[in-house]
Parts: structure tokens; C-alpha cells; sequence
């Protein structure tokens, strides 16, 4: 297949080396030219698209959207309208308010739209779904799951002050940057009923962006969540605990384990990490996901509508903060 990458930064340029090593054709654009120009370097076999519309006007069989998140919405409405199917890198985009207009002109024009929550294909977490799937612990009660990492130090090599992480302007801010974890809890959980938020800039990083938010989710299933996200930690975590009427399940990103606990006290299964392989692994999961997709063998596992969820939480989150209240969903 042919596919087009637009926004060659960290995430496009592991997608195009990924697509590339799967034996597809992959051309990139980037607004930047210095970037695309790093890319052609450093990812064997990737072409140079002469801009956005020469790329789209080549009809690839699909586009995917890894620019900052304030521009999704524009570039993926011009992929579809060029009759090209979509990937969008999470978030979906930076407000929901023009998303549900985007997806429905996709549903018309027949494309594929899918949305790239690569967490989903990390199979230590969808050991996790599946547990709660099958009333491992019986009914929920609560979850936790926490995210955080010092901002500065998560691109080597690249000034952080450069990232869309720092831009309000860009869609930046730890809400929309890790929304893996308002995603995930939507998929085991369903919908949110309601939300409150405390956020803000609280440390001497640049930006403009929330660096620091805590986030209590009450879902309409009855779940009660609190979800804690930072770009100040010095120490990676990303983490999950769900605590259910006949146990405890609980899920390390770093370690990939996954800890069941209870029912009696003293009972503690560790079920093995080791499936999860190398972290590249989930990321060609996804693509070949993504592929099985296009040519009508599966079904999108994050498609547009799935997504619009967490960003509405997003979106409800900042709201909140804001005026100092619970907001509904």
C-alpha cells in the first residue's frame, strides 16, 4: 500500500520506519523543512511528498495525521476530501467542537478513520480488559492510574521548548498530551457521567500548557476514577490500580506486570510481563491493526467516535478547572 505522513517529528518518523519495515511505500511531508529533511536521513526508503496537497493528490490509500494536535482537524478533513482513508495520531484533535462534523464527512465519503492510541495494542494492559471482561475482581469500585515524566527529557537530543507540549496555541498540555489514561479508562469503563479537574502551570518550565492535573472521573457504570498526570516527575510512572468487590488488579507500564490480589487476603497472582516484548512492538501492532483495517479484515479498536470520548473529558477537565466545579458529560 501507499501511504502519505504528515508531520514527520518523533511519532511520524517511528510510523513511516514502521510502515516501511512492514513493505509499504511511505512518502512524508512536514511543515518544517529541516524536519522532513532529518527524516529522509535518518529513515532508509522514505520519500520526500513535494507538499500536502502533491501528497494527497498521489491518493495514497491512507494519511496519517501526526502533526500537533490544533492542526488534525484541518489536515484530516483535506486527507478524506481527497479520498484518502485516515490514522490520526491521539488526540483526535485539540477541542472537540468540530470533530463530530469531520467524522460524519468521513462516514459519507466511505473512509476509514482511525485513531492512534498505541496503549490499546500493549498486550500487559489489554491483559487488564480482558480480566475485567471476565469479572476477575467482580464489580469495580474505583481506579487510579497515574502518569508522569519530566518533559524535558523525554525527546533526546531536542530542546523541549520546541515541542507543542508548551503551546496552548498548538493543542500542548499534560490533559491532551497523556490522555492514554483518560482513553483506556473509557475503554474498560464506558462513559463518563461526570468530572472535576484541578490543573495548572505550577513549575518553572516554559509554556503556556497545564504541567500538572488531577482529575476525578465518576462513570456512568458507577466507577469512581482519579486520575493524576505531570511532565515534573524526575522518575517515569505510568501505572493502574482498580479496586473491585472481589479483589484488586494492578498494571506497571515500566515493569509490564500485572498483579492480581484477593480475594482472600493473602492471595497474589503476578501474571507474566514478558508477552509485551520490545516497546516498538505495540507500534507495529498498531499499524498492522490499522491495515488489517483497510483492507476490510478488522474492525478500528480506536476509531473517531471512541476518541471524541477522552477528548471530551479533556475538554470537560479544563472546563472545570476553570470555573472551580464538577462538569457533566
Amino acid at each position: 500500500m501507499r501511504f502519505l505522513v504528515v508531520g514527520t517529528g518523533s511519532i511520524g518518523t517511528r510510523h513511516a520506519r514502521n510502515l516501511l519495515a512492514l513493505g509499504h511505500e511511505v512518502s512524508g511531508w512536514d511543515a518544517l523543512p529541516e524536519r522532513i529533511d532529518l527524516a529522509l536521513r535518518t529513515v532508509p526508503g522514505l520519500i520526500a511528498a513535494e507538499g500536502l496537497e502533491p501528497g494527497l493528490a498521489v491518493r495514497p490509500e491512507a494519511v496519517l495525521v501526526c502533526t500537533p494536535p490544533a492542526t488534525h482537524v484541518t489536515v484530516a478533513r483535506q486527507a478524506v476530501e481527497a479520498g484518502c482513508n485516515v490514522f490520526v495520531e491521539k488526540p483526535v484533535a485539540h477541542l472537540s467542537d468540530e470533530v463530530p462534523a469531520l467524522l460524519d464527512t468521513a462516514k459519507r465519503a466511505g473512509r476509514l478513520f482511525a485513531v492512534g492510541f498505541n496503549l490499546r495494542f500493549l498486550p500487559s494492559l489489554r491483559r487488564v480488559k480482558a480480566l475485567l471482561d471476565a469479572g476477575r475482581i467482580g464489580r469495580v469500585h474505583s481506579a487510579t492510574a497515574s502518569f508522569g515524566f519530566y518533559l524535558p527529557v523525554w525527546r533526546a537530543g531536542r530542546d523541549y521548548k520546541e515541542n507543542y507540549a508548551v503551546s496552548a496555541e498548538q493543542g500542548g498540555g499534560v490533559l491532551l498530551d497523556a490522555i492514554h489514561e483518560l482513553d483506556y479508562l473509557g475503554w474498560f469503563f464506558g462513559e463518563a457521567a461526570e468530572l472535576c479537574c484541578a490543573a495548572g502551570h505550577v513549575s518553572a518550565l516554559a509554556g503556556d500548557t497545564e504541567d500538572l492535573a488531577e482529575v476525578t472521573v465518576r462513570f456512568s457504570s458507577g466507577v469512581l476514577a482519579q486520575v493524576h498526570l505531570d511532565y515534573l516527575r524526575r522518575a517515569y510512572r505510568r501505572d493502574l490500580e482498580v479496586i473491585g468487590a472481589d479483589g484488586v488488579i494492578t498494571w506497571d507500564y515500566a515493569s509490564r506486570a500485572v498483579t492480581v490480589l484477593g480475594p482472600e487476603p493473602d492471595r497474589v497472582e503476578v501474571l507474566g510481563a514478558s508477552d509485551d516484548g520490545p516497546n516498538e512492538n505495540m507500534y507495529v501492532a498498531e499499524l498492522e491493526h490499522f491495515i488489517a483495517c483497510l483492507e476490510g479484515r478488522e474492525e478500528p479498536l480506536a476509531d473517531g467516535w471512541e476518541a471524541l470520548r477522552s477528548l471530551r473529558m479533556v475538554d470537560a477537565a479544563k472546563r472545570s478547572d476553570a470555573e472551580r466545579r464538577w462538569v457533566s458529560l
